[in-house]
């Protein structure tokens, strides 16, 4: 007769995350969605201004070659109390570069809890689920909620127009040389 093998059980998932602050508030992100982390201050100079209407979050763009990343404020994103961000997300598969406030700690997440039913309009999209922490529960984003596909659209569109617009002013200056 044999006995059964017993059961090991299985160890707990685990991920890992950045715990991040937006205005105060702090916000998880899966480390692994995260390319880079830069200075805003590294971005100076090298980003054009844009001016999307009705999407007041993105107030810049970086060109990466022939990629172009959308500047994120995460305050006006969250709808907290503005700020000036002092770090970037360059955020994996997405061309969304998220301005944060700054950077709390690196961490393990062992669980993601559904969303409860009272996140029930946008926010929906912007988080994976919630998470807790030393007796914290913080919410867990989604690198791709940050804009939407029409979202994108409207910045394509506003982001055209500007080349369009700078393209003419430098024609304007050749031609009065």
């Amino acid at each position: 007769m044999r006995l059964a093998a017993p059961v090991k059980p299985s160890p707990a998932k685990t991920e890992q995350i950045i715990l991040f602050r937006v205005s105060g508030q702090l916000f998880a992100v899966s480390s692994a969605s995260v390319q880079e982390v830069r200075s805003a201050d590294s971005m100076s100079g090298s980003e054009i201004e844009i001016s999307a209407p009705g999407l007041r979050k993105v107030r810049h763009v970086v060109r990466r070659g022939d990629r172009s990343l959308f500047i994120v404020n995460g305050a006006m994103h969250f709808g907290l109390h503005a700020t000036e961000g002092a770090l970037l997300f360059v955020l994996r598969k997405t061309r969304t570069a998220l301005l944060i406030d700054g950077i709390d700690k690196m961490s393990t997440m062992t669980r993601l809890q559904a969303l409860p039913l009272s996140f029930c309009h946008e926010e929906r999209q912007w988080y994976r689920g919630l998470t807790a922490l030393d007796q914290t529960v913080i919410p867990v984003v989604k690198p791709e909620g940050f804009l939407s596909l029409e979202e994108l659209a409207l910045l394509d569109a506003a982001l055209l127009q500007a080349d369009n617009t700078a393209a003419a002013a430098h024609e304007e200056t050749d031609s009065a040389q």
